[in-house]
């Protein structure tokens, strides 16, 4: 029981190797079996996801949402999904066949392709690379080209113009989100994510850096488009978005890729400041690190929801000056102080919680100071508007 999913690997290999199978054939065969279940398991799950939001979000609006097919709703989703593969995929006069096909894969394989790096638990990683979040940083970029591709191939300018502000919102929101991770590299001394989860050993980095937390967690939830940033499902706008052209299963992928991008972002949140596996015994028995990370990514994706069901849209306006006016320079000013405190901190023998604790506290009161200062000048302008005289053209 110290290391099943090990035990497992060197079950098949010898298995395999004992049927007469080359040994490098077989370690290419087992490491592509281990992507198929890791990437079956993570879509699948969007069935699961999905039943949960919509109960979720039909609570907090005092609804009962799925109730009908099967026990408590559970079948709701599989039928939607049925009723999706029966539809046609219809590709408009004009479209870009090829491209307007591979968009909807690129979109899904994007998302999924990020838990190939994620340590599940102690032995449980699909690729162990020292330049993890490097690697989930250029995986998503592959999704903003899926949206291009679906906009541009649609021959549709409001799909064109839905992808063009969808990827404007994605790309914006990646250079506050590239700051904020690079605060768990300096603390971890690594980028590797099985490194960062072994530096979270007796103290979470959510402790030592809550608001590179908080910046991460926001401009995750603003990359994948969803409440309180979900400009391409506003009842104002006449259509969906970039993917208004698309459907029967090729908008479900669309769809799936949405909700398991949500858990996603919930999933890399535990691991990078949350401490992953780390738990009670999880070392000892590591089915039980497995536990801890799909609890704490729940309990996150519950916080996507409750957000989801709470906050009202805002607009593009409102949400590009609060990224370039407020979140990134804030994530920028984190990584600063970050790296001046931990290098002292080390230097002079400092309690790095203290340090650190004290340094986002610092922060914190500066960012509400001046946050106060704006208001207040804001609102002597908009007194000084109100009390000028209006003056009148004479009435010949």
């Amino acid at each position: 029981m110290s290391d099943p999913f090990g035990g497992l690997d060197n079950f098949l290999k010898d298995l395999l190797v004992g049927f007469g199978l080359d040994a490098t054939f077989v370690a290419v065969v087992l490491k592509l079996l281990g992507a198929a279940v890791l990437g079956g398991m993570a879509g699948a799950t969007a069935i699961l996801l999905i039943w949960a939001e919509r109960k979720l979000v039909a609570r907090i609006q005092d609804r009962l949402g799925p109730n009908r097919v099967g026990p408590y709703g559970l079948l709701q989703t599989i039928a939607d999904a049925l009723k999706l593969l029966t539809k046609e995929v219809l590709i408009p006069a004009g479209a870009d066949r090829i491209i307007f096909q591979m968009a909807p894969l690129l979109v899904v394989a994007s998302v999924i392709g990020v838990w190939a790096v994620m340590p599940l638990a102690p032995g449980l990683i699909g690729s162990d690379v020292n330049v993890g979040l490097l690697y989930i940083v250029s995986v998503g970029s592959i999704g903003i080209l899926g949206i291009m591709m679906a906009g541009l191939s649609s021959n549709n300018k409001y799909a064109l113009l839905g992808a063009f502000r969808t990827v404007a919102q994605m790309v914006s929101f990646a250079v506050p989100l590239i700051f904020s991770l690079l605060v768990p590299t300096l603390l971890a001394g690594s980028m590797g994510m099985a490194e960062i989860v072994e530096a979270q050993e007796g103290l979470w980095f959510i402790f030592l850096a809550p608001l590179a937390a908080l910046i991460f967690f926001v401009s995750s939830i603003a990359e994948v488009g969803r409440a309180p940033f979900d400009l391409m499902e506003a009842e104002s706008e006449i259509v969906a978005g970039f993917h208004i052209e698309y459907s029967g299963m090729a908008f479900g992928m669309f769809f799936v890729g949405e909700f398991v991008h949500a858990f996603t972002i919930s999933a890399l949140t535990a691991v990078i400041f949350l401490g992953g596996w780390r738990g009670p015994g999880a070392e000892a028995f590591p089915l039980l690190g497995l536990v801890y990370f799909l609890l704490k990514a729940s309990i996150m994706f519950f916080v996507v929801i409750w957000i989801r069901g709470t906050f009202p849209r805002i607009r593009i306006d409102q949400m590009n000056a609060f990224n370039w006016k407020f979140v990134t320079p804030l994530a920028l000013v984190v990584l600063m102080v970050t790296a001046v405190v931990d290098k002292l901190a080390i230097e002079q023998g400092w309690p790095r919680f203290l340090a650190h604790s004290t340094a986002n506290l610092l922060m914190v009161i500066g960012t509400l100071a001046i946050l106060r200062a704006q208001a207040s000048s804001a609102r002597r302008r908009q007194e000084v508007a109100l009390e000028a005289p209006v003056t009148r053209p004479e009435v010949a």
